[in-house]
């Protein structure tokens, strides 16, 4: 078809910039510039596509296109298996003979050049550009080892006759919408394609090099072009039986031949996970039932008019009348078989015809290509078969327009059709300020996540010691430093990351007796909140502070709550006049304004604050004297005493606040990690205070992480039970039997997903993001600088 009998999309002409006229002329100069129709345009099927995302293919036929992703159903649980199965035959029971569904699964390689240069982190000409170029080497690298670029997409194309353009479109969204609820209870994100993304997808298909796609609605008119000019490859031959050319490649079709009496869920996936450019299609027409029915009786019926033929032939030679023809016996007992499954039970017959497209840059990496997908096709008792003679037809059926050429098909019933189960694992490659998070087990694919776009940015990192995880959190905390503007507070009780902080020019804060580095605990941040006094938030603190320093099963009493209350609105009130880092209040302010009252409650809790004020524990009694500022912040509380370790959590988590506080009025992320989690859940201050974090953080822009040994010890209260609930990124490393066995009924993993945190090598297990679950790994050189500031083997730090 020439392109001059193409109807327009659009035909009201726009004014265009100079850039977008520049690119037209080059599109006119390379698609009309011999002034005569070319053979690529020829061979593209489709009379138009419209801006809606509808296709005429010719008068009377129309198509939509729906881009689903995967799902992780290789991994999931037997009845989540089975539930998505079912819901598959659903769908295709849904589909009645007048609608005509394809479904085309394409992996394209893209360029690996502009590719990785996508994961590089550029140079500030500062003292971390070292850390940058090696971070960046192990992404690429990472990137290398993976099937990343490859970009692996799956597309459900529905087709209809109908008399005009307007019924075609009303129709066609009434069944998308029915298609994508089937999608959405079996948990997958599927939308309808615009005419954009399917111009898009096409243009990906006859230009396997991946050159970018450059249209725009404007430009039909004013052009005089069609959509077929900014789609059509630059050439396409098809002079031989067995292969096409393709814009300088090479390219074949072959179809499925199924030969195996049983089908596996797993041969789709295994198709598509080679790392060559494929596209595989599957061409689903539903036959009207009444019609199936009629025809699969007229076979039953000629079979035994055969059989009885064969039974007088076998009186006439004079032997057993029994005696049939292997074939004639199988073939009579597969009839009626499959007429009792259309009659008794809820399956239909369709008729399939499955088509797999190779490209290949030479005809020997064709060969091998091809070869590798016959590999698999007998693997699953099948054969895979090259279209001889119907390249070009093969070539326009393998297009995700709705369109089957090819008449090779193979009557399948509901089920069987259904087994070819279009989802593997799901994966995580987010764009974006996504960050790296390690390896996909499962399709070695990186995961690239950002928190931030999650319901709940929350997470924990759970595991046995030595699983990894300080250095999964340091990882997470290079990540963030190299690639955000985000402030990172980290909570360290065994001093671990002392190497990784100095070397990112953080600030180390050390808490001890016999420390100089302070931190005032009653330091306040007027912008605490929008809708809370922060007099009150901070008064709130200090009667917790005081809580935890006169101890006890009841607490404070409630006149021990109101002198204190008092005692913190009086030690404020100069500095809410005057607020200078001189009027600043510190504990003995605290101290002498209970003792100011002259009441016996308030001279038992200034008993009680004694020992940290003016005793051998009064490291909380000075100003602030070291960067609380700094954009990387961890606080070592290794050598704080039992008695002071309680309180310095809790100093913590205050300070923490303070500054989520005041970075959200700058609109900057505060991602918080608190190692050795359980021992802020120990205490009830701090564990209250935990769960408040968990809680709120999110709406203030905070991200907090928490790494700790034992589920149990988030499962100890109700209130401690929701920060596991209330975290939607969970990373789990290898675990004790009691832990996996509690976190499999929590989360609800499959015996194959455990197998990921059973044993596991440090650094290797589930990462849960949403409700997502995938297997991951996330391994560091050894031999790299990062490595060596983040290891925490006994080992490896005597040798640095």
């Amino acid at each position: 078809m020439s392109r001059k009998t193409i109807p327009r999309e659009t035909e009201k002409p726009k004014k265009l910039t100079r850039a977008q006229k520049k690119e037209i002329d080059a599109v006119i100069r390379k698609y009309k510039g011999d002034g005569k129709p070319r053979t690529a345009q020829a061979t593209i099927p489709y009379e138009a596509i419209y801006p809606d995302g509808v296709c005429r293919i010719d008068r009377r036929t129309f198509s939509k296109c729906i881009a689903f992703e995967d799902i992780s159903y290789q991994l999931a649980q037997p009845e989540t298996r089975t539930a998505i199965f079912e819901h598959l035959c659903d769908l295709y029971n849904y589909v009645d003979a007048s609608i005509h569904v394809q479904l085309s699964f394409l992996n394209r390689k893209v360029d690996p050049v502009q590719y990785a240069k996508s994961f590089e982190i550029a140079p500030q000409g500062d003292d971390f550009d070292d850390i940058r170029a090696e971070y960046t080497a192990i992404l690429q690298k990472q990137l290398a080892s993976g099937n990343n670029g490859i970009v692996k997409t799956k597309y459900l194309t529905f087709t209809i006759e109908a008399d005009s353009l307007k019924t075609a479109r009303s129709r066609l969204t009434r069944i998308g919408l029915d298609l994508l609820g089937y999608f959405k209870t079996m948990g997958c994100v599927a939308h309808v394609m615009d005419g954009q993304e399917r111009l898009e997808v096409l243009h990906g298909i006859f230009h396997p090099d991946g050159e970018p796609f450059r249209f725009e609605w404007d430009w039909l008119a004013p052009s005089g072009l069609s959509t077929k000019d900014f789609v059509a490859p630059s050439s396409l031959c098809f002079g031989t039986a067995k292969t096409f050319g393709l814009s300088g490649k090479y390219g074949a079709v072959s179809f499925l031949q199924i030969l195996a009496p049983e089908l596996s869920d797993e041969m789709l996936a295994d198709f598509l996970k080679t790392e060559s450019g494929i596209l595989v299609n599957l061409h689903v027409q539903a036959i009207d039932q009444t019609e199936a029915i009629k025809t699969i009786k007229r076979k039953i019926t000629d079979l035994d008019a055969m059989k009885i033929q064969e039974q007088k032939k076998a009186v006439r030679s004079g032997y057993d009348m029994d005696i049939l023809p292997s074939d004639l016996a199988t073939y009579g007992e597969d009839a009626k078989k499959l007429l009792n499954k259309l009659q008794t039970r809820n399956e239909r017959l369709f008729m399939l015809t499955f088509l797999v497209l190779n490209v290949a840059d030479t005809k020997q990496k064709l060969g091998n290509d091809v070869f590798q997908a016959a590999g698999v096709a007998q693997k699953y008792n099948c054969s895979l078969v090259r279209l001889d003679y119907q390249q070009e037809q093969g070539l326009v059926s393998s297009l995700p327009l709705g369109i089957n050429q090819i008449k090779i098909q193979r009557s399948l019933t509901t089920s069987n059709v259904a087994v070819f189960v279009p989802f593997v694992t799901q994966e995580l490659f987010q764009s974006g300020a996504a960050m790296y998070y390690g390896i996909n087990a499962k399709s070695h694919n990186m995961i690239m996540l950002d928190r931030k776009q999650a319901r709940c940015p929350n997470g924990l990192k759970l595991g046995t010691p030595g699983s990894g995880k300080s250095m999964s959190c340091k990882a997470e905390i290079v990540s963030v430093f190299l690639t955000t503007a985000d402030d990172i507070f980290i909570s360290d009780p065994e001093a671990e990351y002392y190497p990784l902080v100095k070397r990112l020019h953080g600030q180390v804060i050390k808490l001890s007796p016999t420390s100089k580095d302070y931190v005032n605990p009653l330091d306040i941040n007027l912008n605490y909140s929008e809708d809370d006094s922060p007099l009150a938030l901070k008064s709130d603190f200090v009667l917790s502070f005081c809580e935890l320093v006169m101890g006890g099963k009841t607490g404070l009493e409630a006149i021990e709550r109101t002198v204190i209350d008092r005692a913190v609105k009086a030690i404020y009130r100069p500095y809410l006049a005057n607020p200078c880092p001189e009027n600043m209040p510190i504990l003995s302010d605290l101290h002498q304004a209970l003792l100011d009252q002259h009441l016996p409650e308030a001279d038992r809790v200034a008993q009680a604050l004694d020992l940290y004020v003016s005793g051998s524990l009064n490291v909380f009694n000075h100003k602030t004297n070291v960067d609380i500022h700094n954009r990387l912040v961890a606080f070592d509380i290794k050598e704080l005493g039992k008695q002071l370790k309680k309180l310095g959590m809790l100093i913590i988590q205050d300070q923490i606040w303070g500054r989520v506080t005041q970075n959200r009025s700058q609109g900057r992320a505060t991602w918080y990690f608190a190692d050795e989690f359980h021992l802020l859940l120990k205490e009830e201050q701090t564990a209250a205070y935990s769960a408040e974090i968990w809680k709120r953080f999110r709406k203030w822009g905070g991200v907090p992480t928490g790494a700790t040994q034992n589920v149990k010890d988030l499962l100890s209260s109700p209130e401690i039970e929701n920060i596991l609930e209330n975290s939607d990124f969970i990373t789990l490393l290898n675990q004790a039997s009691g832990d996996r066995k509690i976190l499999s009924e929590r989360l609800n993993l499959s015996a194959d997903q455990q197998k990921y945190i059973d044993n596991s090598e440090p650094g290797e297990g589930l990462l849960i993001f949403e409700n997502v679950v995938l297997p991951f790994s996330n391994p560091i050189p050894k031999n790299t600088q990062l490595y060596k500031i983040m290891t925490t083997r006994l080992s490896e730090v005597v040798e640095l």
